[in-house]
């Protein structure tokens, strides 16, 4: 199956203003591009591209005074296969961990593992190691949040959504996360393209989505406690410890976001 994701992002800047974006597609699925996901700005602007330390493709760019509107269309090759199940997939003892695996395991900006290792402990001590660990934890997750794009905050935390038990995608994402990582299990934050392909209506807006990995038997498995189930068709963009290191946008001065637009839908392929 072929998928078209795209954007459109437009701000109104009083001044130059110099921004870091985090919007390409990741580049282990770049050999499923089909129509490359050039980035365009209008009006046009130098734009010079870079790898960050996660490895993600970060572009910048210095917007002039005024409004600028930047957008992108791609089309990306997909299996159409849900994200894969492994029950069987093991945990492994944190002195066997893989070296590149081990920042997965500390607390970050938005997952304090300090503040929030007793409860993981007290909810998720029993539960069987390995996969069905991490399952556990997204099925708790899944049904402590409340989803609402009303309860979205940028600076909401796994500690503080724990607390509130209101958030989107992301704080879904982030609790998992920390308690993944409270339990000693590497998780690491995700964000990208993720339609409803496969799902009944009625359709939610679209938006891009929070989810995140988790390291067991010896590679990196994706889990999802927003939507809990597998997934068709979801498009990688960044990774990171979480949101803080894959915004996709991190801007340098005032401007307001005047129109944010998603979209990522399946196209039939042309042959």
């Amino acid at each position: 199956m072929q998928i078209r994701v795209g954007y459109e992002l437009i701000y109104d800047c009083p001044q130059p203003t110099p921004m870091i974006l985090t919007l390409s597609i990741h580049y282990t699925r770049a050999s499923d591009i089909v129509v490359p996901d050039l980035m365009t700005t209008d009006p046009r602007v130098p734009v010079s591209a870079y790898r960050d330390g996660f490895g993600n493709w970060c572009t910048r760019i210095v917007a002039p005074p005024g409004r600028i509107r930047i957008a992108s269309t791609g089309v990306v090759r997909d299996t159409g296969e849900p994200d894969e199940v492994a029950a069987s997939a093991s945990q492994h003892p944190v002195q066997n961990l893989p070296e590149e695996t081990l920042v997965f395991l500390l607390g970050s900006r938005y997952c304090e593992t300090d503040l929030l290792s007793q409860a993981a402990w007290d909810l998720f001590g029993h539960s069987p190691l390995g996969w069905a660990r991490v399952q556990a934890i997204c099925d708790f997750v899944h049904g402590h949040i409340t989803f609402g794009y009303e309860h979205a905050h940028p600076s909401k935390t796994a500690a503080q959504v724990f607390a509130e038990r209101r958030g989107v995608c992301r704080d879904y994402a982030h609790l998992a996360i920390a308690f993944c990582r409270c339990m000693n299990i590497p998780a690491r934050y995700c964000t990208g393209y993720l339609g409803d392909i496969g799902v009944p209506p009625p359709y939610g807006p679209m938006d891009f989505s929070g989810w995140f990995e988790a390291y067991l038997g010896g590679r990196w498995y994706t889990f999802d406690a927003r939507n809990r189930i597998p997934r068709i068709g979801r498009v990688l963009i960044a990774r990171g410890r979480d949101a803080a290191d894959v915004a996709i946008s991190s801007t340098f001065g005032p401007n307001t976001l005047a129109s944010f637009k998603v979209y990522t839908d399946e196209i039939a392929e042309a042959y």
